[in-house]
């Protein structure tokens, strides 16, 4: 089994962009725990992918239903208004699991709405990089259970 992450928007700016809100590890920091982790969890292998477009991001997804068993998607700003990519995760038929670093509930208004997650196999969000180490599990157990 194997894991594609995708970070969107700003993402790529993590440690330096409101580190009270998604962290003070940089990104290439919070990369190299992603993959760690889906390796202790046993997934064979974990790619990232971050961009800051849109049009990238819906590539991705849908290349991602040829080569990878689910995703773990981090749309950033794009989880508010992308119907786009909420079209892209119905098409490609595969699970995929939002997942925020900080607790977008506990936000400006406008970032409590997800249109995103109606497509999504569940949301995680809210505990920093954990949230990743979280959705993985998540989509791991999925993925078993499926099998079985």
């Amino acid at each position: 089994m194997n894991v594609l992450v995708i970070n969107g928007p700003n993402l790529n700016l993590t440690g330096e962009r409101n580190p009270s809100q998604y962290g003070s590890d940089n990104y290439e920091t919070l990369c190299a725990y992603i993959k760690e982790t889906a390796k202790q969890i046993g997934f064979s292998e974990c790619e990232v992918f971050q961009s800051n477009h849109e049009g990238d991001i819906i590539d991705e997804l849908h290349a991602a239903r040829n080569e990878f068993s689910g995703v773990i998607l981090n749309a950033g700003a794009y989880t508010h208004y992308s119907y786009a990519i909420r079209d892209a995760i119905e098409a490609i038929k595969i699970p995929v699991i939002e997942v925020h670093l900080s607790n977008v509930h506990a936000r400006e208004d406008f970032r409590r709405v997800s249109v995103i997650a109606p497509a999504c196999k569940g949301s995680i969000a809210g505990f920093g990089k954990i949230s990743y180490k979280a959705a993985l599990t998540a989509l791991f157990d999925t993925l078993v259970d499926n099998l079985g």
